[in-house]
């Protein structure tokens, strides 16, 4: 779903600039079409991500873009200069993008072994691992954390909120659950250990607010902030539904190969619109569909794909992997302190933390990386077009 304007014909758009142009491509906004967009490096590290106090936009240097609120004549004229070979190489109208996730089905009562591991660690083999994640920054952009919730006391947390009036604190839940899938602990006080990477280091990036929605522009905020701060990983537990034969952003793709090309893996949720039992399997969500972009499918306790899992369809995007993403214990803010919840959002952070696992115990490039992800999965008897290389394992 895209940004509606204001009735006046402003909106907001995504500005691609060609590889290493991104100086020249903002001169060129400004002299073509009068935007000016200002460097994410002159924006105060405060709550929100600027873009509604700034009257043009902000450009990412390191992801060669922008995020500019202008007019249709303005962005005519941009038009207009992508015929002749210079900076600017696309333009995309912004998106709307929303947290994924369903509420459990049914949970299964906890075995012996549940009490001691949540079957989403088990299925990865995270327990066996030796690997902690120590030393190793993960990103994950989403509604925020409860920074005083006590399974995550002691842990090294940076945070922000690129959302406009919001602090980074979690008012709707959905974060601070992936949060802890992703990188929380392995020895609660109360149930059983539910975290991945549990000595990685935390940047949690709010991108989505209180409601669960948020934009192209704050998840490119989020990316940026990821990639100067050294993260070797991003999860992405969000996104918009696309139709069939929808082609991916080019903005979102560019970036993340630049993300990538910088030390930084993205991995993204493949969405929840599919009703299997039904016969219907969408297509792979935005941002996830972008080829330099993991996208991530849901499996059950059972290893069958879940029924609202996204799909593999032609002329779309890709699932990459699959991994636990129904009845999905993990943290939620306080007071409830935990939650059961599933979607392809609880599966993602369960792939950020295993990429977590792998960068600390092996050296290699970000490429490289995902490599390993892929050829390490567990082989699973069903679709590639369903599940990907499979089911995601711990080194």
């Amino acid at each position: 779903m895209t940004q509606q304007d204001d009735g006046s014909g402003v909106a907001r758009y995504l500005v691609l600039f060609e590889e290493d142009a991104a100086d020249e491509g903002s001169r060129a906004m400004t002299n073509v079409a009068g935007i000016r967009a200002v460097h994410s490096g002159e924006i105060a590290a405060q709550t929100g991500d600027g873009l509604a106090q700034v009257p043009g936009g902000v450009l990412w240097p390191d992801l060669g873009v922008a995020v500019v609120t202008a007019a249709t004549d303005q962005i005519n004229a941009l038009r207009g200069a992508l015929s002749t070979r210079g900076p600017i190489a696309m333009i995309e109208r912004e998106q709307l993008v929303y947290a994924i996730s369903t509420p459990a089905s049914q949970p299964m009562p906890a075995s012996s072994e549940e009490a001691a591991f949540t079957w989403g660690l088990r299925a990865i083999n995270a327990p066996a691992s030796t690997a902690t994640g120590a030393g190793v920054r993960v990103a994950v952009l989403d509604t925020g954390i409860d920074l005083d919730h006590p399974d995550f006391a002691g842990r090294e947390i940076v945070s922000r909120s690129f959302v406009e009036g919001e602090d980074v604190d979690d008012g709707h839940g959905h974060g601070t659950h992936v949060i802890g899938t992703a990188c929380g602990s392995r020895t609660p006080d109360i149930g059983p250990g539910y975290g991945v990477a549990y000595e990685s280091e935390i940047y949690a990036g709010k991108v989505l607010n209180n409601a669960g929605a948020g934009t192209d522009g704050g998840i490119l905020a989020g990316i940026a902030w990821a990639v100067q701060n050294g993260c070797a990983v991003v999860s992405m537990s969000l996104g918009a539904p696309v139709q069939p034969g929808q082609p991916h952003s080019v903005t979102f793709e560019r970036a993340a190969r630049r993300a990538m090309n910088r030390g930084t893996l993205i991995i993204a949720a493949a969405g929840n619109e599919s009703a299997r039992s039904d016969g219907v399997i969408a297509p792979v969500s935005h941002p996830a569909n972008c080829p330099t972009i993991m996208a991530v499918g849901a499996i059950d306790p059972r290893h069958k794909v879940a029924d609202f899992s996204c799909g593999t369809l032609p002329d779309s995007g890709a699932v990459d992997l699959v991994a636990p993403g129904v009845d999905v214990h993990s943290s939620w803010p306080m007071p409830d302190r935990h939650n059961t919840i599933s979607g392809t959002s609880m599966a993602t952070p369960h792939v950020a933390g295993v990429a977590a696992l792998d960068a600390q115990a092996y050296q290699g490039t970000t490429w490289e990386l995902w490599a390993r992800l892929s050829q390490t999965a567990e082989r699973l008897p069903l679709p590639s077009t369903d599940v990907g290389a499979g089911l995601v394992q711990a080194p």
